[in-house]
C-alpha cells in the first residue's frame, strides 16, 4: 500500500490535542454563521493557550460588515478571503516576540448551517492561512463543503471536525493529495462533502490545483468540481449562481473543429431563448469520470493535456461523476435556481439517452429519469451526424423512426415542448473528423492532423509535446548551437 493507504487516521480530539501541544503552532479562529465549531475542539481537549491567540464570531451582519467589509452574499469565497486577510497580519503584528519561534495560521469559516425549517442546503467555505516555518511566507488552503446532516446540531460537529481535519492536515502532512483526503477523516460523504480545494503557496508551489480537482471527484469527496481558462478551482455555486449554463460534454482528447463548432452553434441558438439572459451566460465543457478512463483507469498526465488545451480556448472545466445527463441536470438545476439551461450533445449521444436499459436500476425507469431531464428549465441542442449507412445527414427529423414504436410518441411530446432543437448552420464539412484518429495521427507524428483542430490546440500541442506528440530532439552539445 502507498504512504496514503497507511497513514493512521486520528480522531478530531487526538489531532486538536497534538496540535495544542505543539507550542511552535498558534493562531486566530475566526468563524461566522453557525458559531464556533472548529475553535471548541481546541479548548475541549484541553491545552488550547498554546494554540488558541483569539476566537471570535462576528455572527450579527452588521459587526461582520464592520470588521471585514461588504459583500453581496455573507457565505462566500469573497468573503471568506477578507476574513484571513484581516485576521492573518494581526499576528506578527500584535506577537513581535513569537515571530522567531512560531509557525502562525488564521483559521476563518463563513457557514450557512440547516435553518430551523429545514429548507435550505448546509454548505460553507473554510479557509486556513499558514506558515510552515516561523518567519516564512504563509501558504493558503480554501476549501467549500456541503453539510448533509438532517440536524443542524450534526451538522455543526461535522463542521469542526472537518476544520480539525483542514488544520493538522496543513501542519502536519506531507503531500497535497494527502491533506486533501485527510478531510473526511472520521467523516462520510453522507455527512459532508468537499466539492472544492485549493491550495496554494511558497511551499507548494508545485501544486496543479485542477489535478486536485480531479481527486476530489475521483475519491468519492464530491461528484463535480470545476476550474477556469487560468487554470484556477472555482465552486460551481459562485460562478453558476443564477446564470444560464450551456454544457458540452466530451472526451476532448484531442479538441476538434467539430467541437468547437458544437459550441459556437449551440450558443447562437441558446442566447436567442426568450428566456436566457445573454449577459449572464456560462459555457462549460464537461469530462465525466467515464470519459478520462476508458480501460478503467485515470491517467493524470492525460487528464491534463486536455485541460491544457481546453483552457488554451478560454472554457471553462466542469469535471463529473454523473454519467447519465439527468443526474447532471439536477446538479446544475440546484445551483442555476431554475434558471435555463442547455445541453449540447451530437444525436448518437441522444439515441443512448432513449435506451431503457440505462435506466433499469430506476424505480420510474426511463419516464423518471425524463421527468428529471426535462422537468427543469433545460433544453438540448443536438448535432447533426452522418449516418454510418450513407453520407446522407442524421437530425432530429429523422430520430423518430429510428425509435420503438412505444418511444415515439413520448418523442413527440419532448418536440411538441421545445425540448429538443436541431442545431442549424453546423459545418456539416468537418463531420468526417473523429478525435480517436487525429489522436492517433498526433502520437505517430503523422502529417496532416494539424487542419482538423484549432490553431491554438495546434500550438498547445506542438509546444507542450501533448498526449505523446513526438517533440524534436534536444542538440547533442551546446557547442553546436554557439556562434
Amino acid at each position: 500500500m502507498n504512504g496514503t493507504m497507511e497513514r493512521k487516521k486520528l480522531s478530531a480530539q487526538e489531532k486538536a490535542l497534538q496540535i495544542n501541544l505543539s507550542r511552535a503552532i498558534y493562531g486566530s479562529f475566526a468563524e461566522i454563521g453557525a458559531g464556533q465549531e472548529i475553535a471548541a475542539n481546541f479548548f475541549k481537549v484541553g491545552g488550547a493557550s498554546g494554540t488558541v491567540a483569539k476566537t471570535m464570531s462576528a455572527y450579527d451582519m452588521k459587526f461582520s460588515d464592520a470588521i471585514y467589509g461588504q459583500c453581496e452574499r455573507y457565505v462566500c469565497e469573497d468573503r471568506l478571503l477578507r476574513m484571513l486577510d484581516h485576521e492573518y497580519p494581526l499576528l506578527p503584528e500584535r506577537l513581535p516576540h513569537r515571530i522567531e519561534s512560531t509557525r502562525f495560521f488564521a483559521l476563518a469559516d463563513t457557514v450557512e448551517a440547516l435553518n430551523f425549517e429545514r429548507t435550505n442546503q448546509g454548505h460553507g467555505w473554510i479557509g486556513l492561512r499558514f506558515q510552515l516555518r516561523p518567519q516564512s511566507k504563509p501558504n493558503e488552503c480554501v476549501i467549500h463543503v456541503k453539510m448533509h446532516d438532517n440536524d443542524p446540531l450534526q451538522q455543526q460537529i461535522a463542521l469542526g471536525i472537518v476544520g480539525v481535519n483542514l488544520l493538522y492536515g496543513c501542519m502536519f502532512l506531507s503531500s497535497p493529495e494527502e491533506i486533501m483526503l485527510s478531510l473526511m477523516d472520521n467523516l462520510t460523504v453522507r455527512r459532508i462533502e468537499v466539492d472544492m480545494f485549493r491550495l496554494s503557496g511558497p511551499d507548494f508551489e508545485h501544486v496543479d490545483n485542477r489535478l486536485m480537482a480531479l481527486k476530489l471527484v475521483k475519491s468519492g469527496m464530491t461528484k463535480a468540481a470545476m476550474f477556469g481558462p487560468d487554470g484556477n478551482v472555482m465552486h460551481p455555486s459562485e460562478v453558476l449562481y443564477k446564470k444560464n449554463v450551456l454544457v458540452l460534454r466530451g472526451r476532448f482528447r484531442p479538441v476538434t473543429h467539430v467541437n468547437v463548432d458544437m459550441l459556437l452553434t449551440s450558443r447562437r441558438h441558446f442566447k436567442n431563448e426568450a428566456d436566457v439572459d445573454k449577459s449572464k451566460i456560462v459555457v462549460l465543457t464537461e469530462l465525466t469520470l467515464n470519459d478520462l478512463s476508458l480501460d478503467g483507469n485515470i491517467d493524470e498526465q492525460d487528464f491534463l493535456h486536455r485541460a491544457d488545451i481546453i483552457c488554451s480556448l478560454g472554457q471553462n472545466v466542469l469535471i463529473s461523476n454523473y454519467f447519465e445527463y439527468y443526474r447532471l441536470v439536477d446538479y446544475l438545476s440546484k445551483i442555476t435556481r431554475g434558471k435555463k439551461t442547455g445541453l449540447v450533445l451530437g444525436i448518437y449521444a441522444l439515441q443512448k439517452i432513449f435506451e431503457e436499459k440505462t435506466y433499469e436500476n430506476l424505480r420510474g425507469g426511463i419516464l423518471e429519469a425524463f421527468g428529471h431531464l426535462f422537468g427543469t428549465n433545460v433544453k438540448l441542442y443536438i448535432y447533426p451526424a452522418t449516418r454510418k449507412d450513407s453520407n446522407q445527414l442524421f437530425t432530429l427529423k429523422d430520430f423518430e423512426d429510428q425509435l420503438p414504436e412505444n418511444q415515439k410518441s413520448l418523442f413527440r411530446y419532448l418536440m411538441a415542448n421545445n425540448k429538443l432543437e436541431d442545431i442549424q448552420g453546423a459545418n456539416v464539412n468537418n463531420l468526417h473528423i473523429i478525435s480517436d484518429n487525429v489522436l492517433a495521427m498526433v502520437r505517430k507524428g503523422e502529417a496532416g492532423w494539424e487542419k482538423f483542430v484549432p490553431h491554438k490546440v495546434v500550438e498547445a500541442i506542438k509546444k507542450n509535446g501533448l498526449f505523446g506528440y513526438p517533440q524534436a530532439k534536444a542538440p547533442a552539445s551546446p557547442a553546436t548551437v554557439i556562434n
